[in-house]
């Protein structure tokens, strides 16, 4: 078993068991603000493209219109579900994924499945590693630099990973979300979709 294993074990556990009360009040008023269910969970890319699925707090309603297709996610964004995706609340879940050993703490973000086929070869490669909680492109930026600078970003960490640059990303990312900054891209909702390379 590697060190960052490891380190992801001990460090997925600590932080469930130390941030245990936080789970619940979050998880009560998520059920207060938005209803059940309590988790959002999706299909997302980890390692070697293996399929998974992510959990999150959910931060939007379930409202949907006179035809029963849900609304914008703009429209369904409450208040609350805003201010935990502003404080990164929301990725809390995310540590189980961790524990299962289908995410690390650091490494590249897991983005969406439909993005598979439109990466380069270059692109790709970020796949070369367990995808993390928060990664080098969430330390630079965030949803603040364009889809190039951050698949650069994560082919190299994948390339250059280790521990000490871990916990470096680990603390930078504990400074960006404690001042809450390159949270969102301007559109309100997050970044914009990657409609791949032309």
């Amino acid at each position: 078993m590697s060190l960052k294993r490891i380190f992801d074990i001990v460090a997925s556990l600590s932080l469930l068991l130390l941030l245990s009360p936080l789970f619940l009040v979050i998880s009560v008023l998520v059920i207060v603000y938005m209803d059940m269910p309590l988790f959002f969970t999706q299909s997302r890319p980890g390692q070697d493209g293996k399929i998974f699925k992510i959990i999150k707090f959910r931060t939007m309603r379930n409202t949907r219109d006179a035809g029963g297709f849900l609304l914008s996610d703009e429209e369904r964004l409450t208040a609350f579900g805003t201010w935990l995706r502003s404080t990164s609340l929301d990725e809390l879940p995310e540590l189980i994924n961790v524990l299962k050993g289908e995410m690390s703490i650091v490494g590249p973000r897991p983005l969406l499945v439909e993005y598979l086929p439109l990466y380069s070869s270059f692109q790709a490669r970020r796949h070369e590693v367990l995808p993390g909680i928060t990664g080098l492109a969430q330390i630079s930026g965030r949803n603040a630099i364009s889809w190039d600078q951050k698949f650069s970003l994560d082919v190299w960490y994948v390339d250059n990973h280790n521990i000490f640059l871990d916990l470096k990303i680990l603390f930078s990312t504990i400074l960006k979300v404690l001042t809450k900054s390159d949270i969102d891209d301007g559109t309100g909702v997050g970044q914009q979709r990657f409609t791949g390379n032309y």
